[in-house]
């Protein structure tokens, strides 16, 4: 077998668990004390979905940054925004998720792949022009894959830690109304 398809068909060990995911909660101060069974569920499935994205501690911290810490006025701030921003339909991608986002149903990865769809359809676009302005708006930058993951993560984390975490719908209207 060609050593390229070796490493394609390798599968990414996760070396995070839960724990993991808790120690750096409680760390940063965005948990106290003792976790509830729904808290511990929510680390798990954190530590499952980023932690194959993550190349050391310090970077899984990183991605959890994202999810605990949002302030659309300090994301808008950044040159790479505007970037992302002045790209083609990017504000039409906004637009459309902020009103997919609106009725408040919470961002399942179903949920999620029913926009992603609808954005396409609605907006005949894909690729990053597509998918940098949805995780610039609700993971505060844009990249790759694994801000997706990060943005699965925000509507379970909003029910309940030290620190508030804000809904992927509180998200796009805060990033819409510092964005006018």
């Amino acid at each position: 077998m060609p050593e390229e398809m070796q490493k394609s068909s390798a599968v990414a060990v996760n070396p995070f668990a839960a724990a993991d995911v808790a120690g750096i909660l409680r760390e940063r101060e965005w948990a106290a004390g003792e976790l509830s069974a729904e808290q511990v569920a929510w680390c798990e499935h954190a530590a499952a979905i980023l932690g194959t994205h993550a190349a050391d501690r310090n970077a899984l911290g990183d991605l959890l940054g994202l999810i605990f810490h949002y302030d659309a006025g300090e994301i808008l701030s950044r040159v790479e925004s505007h970037v992302v921003l002045s790209r083609y339909a990017a504000r039409d991608v906004l637009r459309q998720l902020a009103l997919l986002l609106l009725d408040g149903t919470a961002l399942t990865s179903d949920r999620f792949k029913e926009i992603i769809t609808s954005l396409k359809d609605a907006l005949d676009i894909r690729g990053r022009e597509l998918f940098h302005p949805i995780r610039l708006a609700l993971a505060g930058r844009a990249g790759e894959g694994e801000l997706d993951r990060v943005i699965l993560l925000l509507d379970e984390a909003a029910a309940g830690f030290a620190a508030r975490v804000k809904t992927a719908r509180e998200r796009i209207l805060e990033f819409c109304a510092a964005l006018d």
